[in-house]
């Protein structure tokens, strides 16, 4: 299937849950404690991520979401700490703060990324008066979306009662389970187990088909819509009270950690769900950021960018034209990983056999191809009132087709000088008689360590002579 990155900008969601703040010690180890056979761990770096629901919202955050985070924490120095770290992130946040129980925290012991050790501390109330209730009463927007993500941890001990706020409003639920009774999610629009957690609830199988009859079950008896079973390395299966199971195999490529990776999924299966995407699209874009996030260490989140280069690599999706801030993303993004990233510009204003052959050329200097466009008016002014032929929506549409191309952007001014300097590819490309002194943006990108190339047109072949052919105006 063809996948488009929607726009995660305009998108708002409500998280409540089990928020915790989750520690990291990073460190060498070469020799065993002589007081036990343990390793010693030279602790040389440390971080702090928030974890549970926290990281739920920060995936969130990541994908360019409006996130809403609530959820009960201590009265301690630890929520302080998870509180400033979210905001940092742009999440807006209400935790529900008890001073007689003390906030969440796990701390994992790394070296040459292997966790040695998580040493945990926590309080799991038996009996709270406390609710996240009120704050989902004054957030969560008609038709919205809200993730319940339970750890167990008490917070969503009324997780009934939320839900059933939610569907007053016609909001959809979607709930990360915990514990082996579900009871309490009945309603909700979407459950996300794993594959050892809907197997405790719902018995094991032999096949397939007995697994989908099984969560079809479930689904009746709890009134979802569906269930989506991530299944490790067997992708996930989505399950649907009234179409054919949706199966996806992973887009693992390597993996790390799967920390936090339940986390990203629910996140990116909200988000998408809160743009006007489709149940099945969202899963797979679900599907393709668990895939990046388990190729990291710890609790991670995944970008817009990081999913388009995934998209980009598998070739089904993210070819199309992309925004400035977009564009420096993707690129650095692809930068990071290793590849090297070509950049050109133009008007390409009638598509011909010379484009092509000039673009797989660019191309082949590198493993990514940026084409930066002339918009409309900066047309108008290099070449006259009768330019361009084609709009710039057309224009780039259609260089986003050509295989050789991998991302496109538009430019407003004369030069494109502003926008390579913001982007700085590892090769700057120009077709036709230049000196490198004097292609726009070529300074910045030999200083940055880049290089600047000319390439040549084919012959005979251009925009303005096509014109003129189409017009009668020459006798080739």
């Amino acid at each position: 299937m063809t996948l488009k990155i929607p726009n995660f900008n305009n998108a708002q969601v409500l998280v409540a849950g089990d928020v915790m703040l989750d520690q990291y010690w990073f460190g060498a180890t070469g020799r065993i404690s002589p007081e036990a056979p343990v390793p010693v761990v030279n602790v040389d770096a440390d971080e702090e991520r928030p974890g549970g629901a926290a990281n739920v919202a920060v995936n969130l955050a990541a994908l360019g979401c409006s996130a809403r985070l609530t959820g009960m924490a201590g009265a301690d120095a630890a929520a302080d700490r998870l509180q400033a770290v979210l905001e940092q992130d742009g999440i807006q946040v209400n935790l529900h703060r008890d001073a007689n129980q003390q906030t969440t925290t796990k701390l994992r012991v790394l070296s040459r990324g292997q966790q040695l050790i998580r040493l945990d501390r926590e309080d799991v109330p038996q009996h709270t008066a406390l609710s996240l209730r009120a704050t989902i009463e004054s957030h969560l927007d008609e038709k919205g979306v809200l993730v319940l993500s339970d750890y167990g941890k008490g917070a969503l001990h009324d997780a009934a009662d939320l839900i059933a706020i939610a569907r007053s409003r016609n909001a959809r639920v979607l709930v990360d389970p915990k514990g082996t009774d579900w009871r309490a999610y009945t309603g909700a629009t979407l459950i996300t187990p794993n594959e050892s957690e809907f197997r405790a609830v719902a018995g094991g199988w032999t096949d397939d088909d007995e697994l989908v009859a099984k969560a079809r079950a479930l689904i009746e008896q709890l009134s979802l819509r569906c269930l989506l079973i991530t299944r490790s390395e067997r992708g996930m299966l989505l399950v649907e009270s009234d179409d054919e199971p949706f199966s996806l195999s992973t887009e693992a490529r390597e993996v790390f950690d799967v920390t936090g990776a339940g986390d990203t999924v629910i996140a990116t299966m909200a988000a998408a769900l809160a743009t006007g995407s489709g149940l099945r699209d969202a899963v797979a874009l679900s599907n393709l950021a668990a895939g990046r996030v388990v190729a990291k260490i710890g609790v991670a989140s995944v970008t817009p960018a990081e999913l388009r280069v995934a998209l980009h690599r598998r070739g089904t999706g993210g070819r199309e034209p992309v925004s400035k801030d977009a564009a420096i993303a993707l690129v650095h993004t692809a930068q990071d990983a290793g590849e090297r990233v070509v950049m050109t510009n133009g008007v390409f204003d009638v598509l011909h056999a010379g484009h092509v052959a000039y673009l797989e050329q660019a191309k082949s200097l590198g493993d990514r191809l940026v084409v930066a466009v002339n918009d409309d008016a900066s047309v108008r002014r290099l070449k006259g009132a009768s330019r361009p032929i084609n709009t710039l929506e057309d224009r780039m549409l259609v260089l986003a087709g050509l295989a050789a191309v991998d991302w496109v952007v538009a430019f407003s001014n004369d030069t494109p000088q502003s926008l390579i300097e913001a982007i700085l590819p590892d090769v700057l490309v120009k077709g036709g008689d230049y000196a490198v002194h004097e292609i726009a943006g070529g300074e910045a990108v030999i200083k940055a360590g880049g290089e600047v190339r000319v390439l040549g047109f084919r012959p005979g072949r251009s925009t303005t002579s096509m014109i003129a052919r189409i017009r009668g105006e020459t006798d080739d």
